[in-house]
């Protein structure tokens, strides 16, 4: 007799769900089988660890599981599907003899979804595989839903990411424009300043400042180190020749400019910016913020004779050391209107005799321990018409 509804069945374009029954019993299988097979394919187990071996080759979307059976008793078949990851999700109602509240409060405590007593009635067990089948389908549906969003919103924080770099990298272009350097400078400058940071971030004395995302913030933001530039007057930045004190006077003022700018463009924003976006929009703020101590400070020197103003040591941020070193070998290494490239040799001496007064001595020491990288960079990335020095 055929127990199920019109109601019951599933629409006819469906596709049919796939239910595993286990017991050792034939004729329980029998039953289980007849019962099921007008609505949804069955497969049968007659063993635990042939469910086992079924289940993980092809697994269905429910089972329903004896609990005593020879060999393997249903328990363990059950802990056995929860330690495999291919079959851990599957729902498993318990199908017994034992009806005792304790032996269906051990079966559920074990992480059944169910527990049905032999001998079954049709209508009822029926009524709990669909819905078990529903709950299972609505997790499904729920699961790649949330896939799909997490795709969705890698995609867009990479579209973001994307057009983060690229404003900073016009933004870093157009300081350069005023200047007698090439969009390479900032390019080999970036990639020294990942150098350093990279081979100092497993340091005790580093690890806080150049943790993960504060790293990648410094490496995003070294672009942006001379963009104060184009405040300063063509006359002064573009003079083929070294400065009177008073025009040096004024290019100093380029770090204050940059850091200014980039403050100024962050609280316009926060005013601009209803509570919802401003918190929003606190990571990108927090990549400003590197960004202007950059540019603020990466002019500051480590005995204190650096401008704009005068910090010394550990009071000098850690990405304006990186990028004060990093300024310095690629002025050396470069032509500028006011001198020659420098070789590789002159330019580590330079370098290393700065140790302890222009520049941190533990930065020194990463650039020499990485001076290789350093050379590889300066020769890769060459100034048109300008090649470095061999």
């Amino acid at each position: 007799m055929n127990t199920s509804t019109r109601s019951e069945r599933s629409p006819p374009d469906a596709p049919k769900q796939t239910i595993l029954i286990v017991d050792d019993t034939p004729q329980n299988l029998t039953l289980l089988g007849e019962l099921l097979l007008p609505l949804y394919r069955v497969r049968a187990a007659n063993s635990g660890e042939r469910a086992l071996r079924a289940a993980a080759a092809q697994p269905p979307d429910l089972i329903l599981l004896d609990v005593m059976m020879p060999e393997m008793d249903g328990y363990e078949v059950l802990a056995r599907l929860h330690a495999d990851p291919a079959t851990q999700a599957i729902p498993v109602i318990f199908v017994t003899a034992m009806d005792s509240s304790e032996s269906e409060e051990h079966g559920l405590a074990l992480g059944a979804v169910d527990y049905i007593t032999k001998p079954i009635n049709p209508a009822i067990t029926l009524a709990r595989v669909r819905t078990h089948l529903e709950l299972k389908h609505a997790r499904d549906r729920l699961a790649d839903q949330n896939q799909w969003l997490e795709r969705e919103v890698a995609r867009r924080m990479s579209e973001n990411l994307l057009i983060q770099d690229l404003s900073v990298r016009a933004l870093a272009c157009l300081g350069e424009a005023r200047d007698n350097e090439t969009g390479q400078h900032i390019v080999r400058t970036q990639a020294y300043v990942e150098i350093l940071a990279r081979y100092l971030a497993p340091d005790p004395r580093y690890r806080d400042t150049l943790a993960a995302p504060r790293l990648g913030m410094i490496v995003k933001a070294a672009p942006l180190h001379d963009i104060g530039k184009v405040g300063v007057p063509d006359a002064t930045l573009l003079k083929p020749g070294r400065l009177t004190t008073e025009e040096f006077a004024v290019m100093k003022l380029h770090p204050t400019i940059g850091a200014n700018a980039i403050d100024k463009a962050m609280h316009q924003a926060l005013d601009a910016a209803d509570d919802a976006a401003a918190k929003q929009a606190i990571g990108a703020f927090a990549f400003l913020e590197v960004a202007r101590e950059i540019s603020l400070n990466h002019h500051e020197k480590w005995d204190g004779s650096g401008y704009p103003a005068g910090l010394a040591g550990d009071a000098i941020p850690v990405s304006a050391r990186l990028m004060a070193l990093a300024d310095v070998f690629d002025a050396l290494m470069t032509r500028r209107v006011y001198k020659p490239p420098m070789g590789l040799a002159q330019t580590t001496q330079i370098i290393m005799e700065g140790r302890g007064t222009h520049f941190d001595p533990e930065v020194v020491d990463a650039f020499v321990a990485c001076r290789d990288q350093f050379a590889e960079i300066a020769a890769r990335y060459v100034d048109p018409e300008s090649p470095s020095a061999p």
